[in-house]
């Protein structure tokens, strides 16, 4: 009996140890979601950076698409990749983020560390037409927002690792309409995409293409 007691008494503080652990556990969770929204909330954004609205719209395409791979071209400052990034956590995915000003990619390895991405984001410093050649793999998730005349050039080196299912997304294609041209009359009029041009914020009056990877 005395052996009995022992075990009870050991398990018992097992038990107490795995409560304490986990409520510790998910008052981290939750001081890590509150700061990441703060930190989004307060980002010091620019007209370079994607607005809120295309940043959450960003957020939950990946998240309800359940996408696992993403990469995006143009990171700026890393706005929309921190949006992107928690939902490839919560995915259990992984973003790659391309910018070519060395400056740039500091300010956004620096931002994804502050609210804890710096394992689901990785920054990839370099011009997107020669490093995209070097992502390895398929990818179901694409975000084309670097120098505008070369959006197609950055879909066309990345369609052959696209997966069925993938989401493409170009931004400002109502502002830069015109020096997306050719891009645009591919992804419309292509029959491998469906694609709708919406508008989740009116902060630039601008807008961006969402295509569907059908084939």
């Amino acid at each position: 009996m005395k052996q009995y007691g022992c075990l009870i008494l050991v398990l018992c503080a097992v038990l107490v140890g795995y409560v304490l652990i986990s409520a510790q556990s998910a008052e981290q969770e939750k001081t890590s979601r509150e700061f990441r929204e703060q930190f989004v909330k307060n980002f010091s954004r620019t007209g370079m950076d994607t607005t809120i609205g295309d940043a959450m719209m960003l957020r939950i395409l990946v998240e309800t698409g359940r996408c696992k791979r993403g990469v995006e071209v143009g990171s700026f400052k890393g706005f929309g990749a921190i949006n992107m990034g928690i939902a490839f956590e919560r995915t259990g995915g992984h973003l790659y983020t391309l910018e070519i000003d060395a400056r740039r990619v500091k300010d956004c390895r620096e931002n994804f560390e502050k609210v804890g991405l710096e394992k689901t984001v990785t920054c990839i410093e370099g011009d997107a037409l020669k490093t995209l050649p070097t992502l390895e793999g398929e990818f179901d998730f694409l975000f084309l927002d670097a120098l505008k005349r070369d959006t197609l050039k950055y879909l066309k080196l990345m369609e052959p690792k696209l997966k069925l299912g993938a989401v493409i997304v170009a931004d400002n294609v109502i502002q830069s309409a015109r020096e997306m041209k050719d891009f645009l009359d591919y992804i419309q009029n292509s029959p491998d995409y469906d694609t709708v041009i919406i508008r989740a914020s009116m902060e630039k009056a601008d807008g961006m293409s969402v295509s569907y990877k059908i084939r």
